[in-house]
């Protein structure tokens, strides 16, 4: 009996499965975001692509949770599988937020910090596409995990830099009476910030379930 129920519950790879498939939509969303930041009349239709991968990521997570409440058995402790589908779904949304701001405000011309911000987000997305399928086997690929994350880590440390620094410049550029300038700048600012943050939140989710497992 025990074993016709397992047969009709998800089978444990289809979590990976479904993880990497979210990673993939968030590198294609990061690079159409990255595009984004080049700037130009094309900055509207490519804030509509970015709210089509996030509506793409957001069918996957359903899928995600739909497997856990059916699962028998899960690769993991289900609260870490409900985490780090959030903790992934959290940077494509939060890509989606900024593009919100950038239609609200009508921007179309980004700056050096915003772009290479832009860069890192691009980074980030991409060091997670390649890390999740490492979770299938994580004892056999702690140290690759943990590299990972570590450099995820230093990309979230270079994007406050740059935040930090194109806030100075922006105020600099504005403190003659330009306010909503500064004050738009600095709300895309914000925003680029939270998908790095997003991201090294995703990594510390991996080493938290790497740790739980060694």
């Amino acid at each position: 009996m025990l074993g016709w129920m397992r047969a009709l519950m998800p089978k444990e790879d289809r979590f990976f499965d479904l993880f990497e498939a979210h990673s993939r939509i968030g590198v294609e969303a990061a690079e159409c975001f990255r595009r984004l930041l080049d700037g130009g009349d094309g900055v509207p239709a490519l804030c509509e692509q970015v709210t089509r991968f996030e509506h793409d990521a957001d069918d996957v997570s359903r899928d995600v949770l739909l497997a856990l409440r059916r699962s028998f058995i899960t690769p993991f402790d289900r609260g870490d599988i409900h985490g780090l589908i959030n903790d992934l779904d959290d940077a494509v949304d939060q890509m989606r937020q900024t593009t919100k701001a950038i239609s609200l405000f009508d921007v179309k011309t980004f700056t050096p910090d915003m772009v290479r911000i832009g860069d890192l987000i691009v980074d980030a997305a991409k060091i997670v596409r390649e890390t999740l399928p490492l979770l299938r086997s994580m004892n056999a690929n702690a140290a690759r995990i943990n590299a990972a994350a570590e450099s995820i880590v230093k990309i979230e440390e270079e994007s406050d830099l740059l935040y930090l620094n194109g806030l100075k410049v922006l105020y600099q550029a504005n403190k003659d009476g330009r306010a909503m300038d500064y004050i738009v700048g600095s709300e895309i600012y914000s925003h680029l910030e939270k998908c790095v943050d997003c991201f090294e939140a995703v990594a510390h989710r991996m080493s938290g379930i790497l740790l739980e497992h060694l």
